[in-house]
C-alpha cells in the first residue's frame, strides 16, 4: 500500500504564493508518475500538474507559467510552488500517485485565495 500525506495549504491573498508538498510512503516504485490535482466546490476534480520520476512535467493551461512541480526521488516527495495566485486557485488540492496499475490520493490540502 501507499500512503501520501500533503501539506502547506492555507489563506493566501491574491497575487501572493504558496509551497505545497506531498510526501509518499510505503511501497513505492523506482517508476512512477506523482502530481496534483485539484478540486473547486461544485466543479470536477482536474489536473493541475505532473512530474514523473524519470522526467517530463505536465501542466494545466491555467496554472502554466505561475505553478512549478519538483520531486525529490531520494525522499519520494513531491512539490507544488504556486505564485501569483488567483483566485481561481481556490480549491482543494490533492497529491496523486500512478505506478504500475494503481492510483493513490492523498486526503487533500485547502488553499484559499482571498481577493
Amino acid at each position: 500500500q501507499v500512503q501520501l500525506v500533503e501539506s502547506g495549504g492555507g489563506l493566501v491573498q491574491a497575487g501572493g504564493s504558496l509551497r505545497l508538498s506531498c510526501s509518499a510512503s510505503g511501497s513505492i516504485f523506482s517508476i512512477n508518475l506523482m502530481g496534483w490535482y485539484r478540486q473547486a466546490p461544485g466543479k470536477q476534480r482536474d489536473l493541475v500538474a505532473t512530474i514523473g520520476s524519470i522526467a517530463g512535467t505536465n501542466y494545466a493551461d491555467s496554472v502554466r507559467g505561475r505553478f512549478t512541480i519538483s520531486r525529490d526521488n531520494a525522499k519520494n516527495t513531491v512539490y507544488l510552488q504556486m505564485n501569483s495566485l488567483e483566485r481561481e486557485d481556490t480549491a482543494i488540492y490533492y497529491c496523486h500517485l500512478a505506478q504500475l496499475r494503481s492510483m493513490y490520493w492523498g486526503q487533500g490540502t485547502q488553499v484559499t485565495v482571498s481577493s
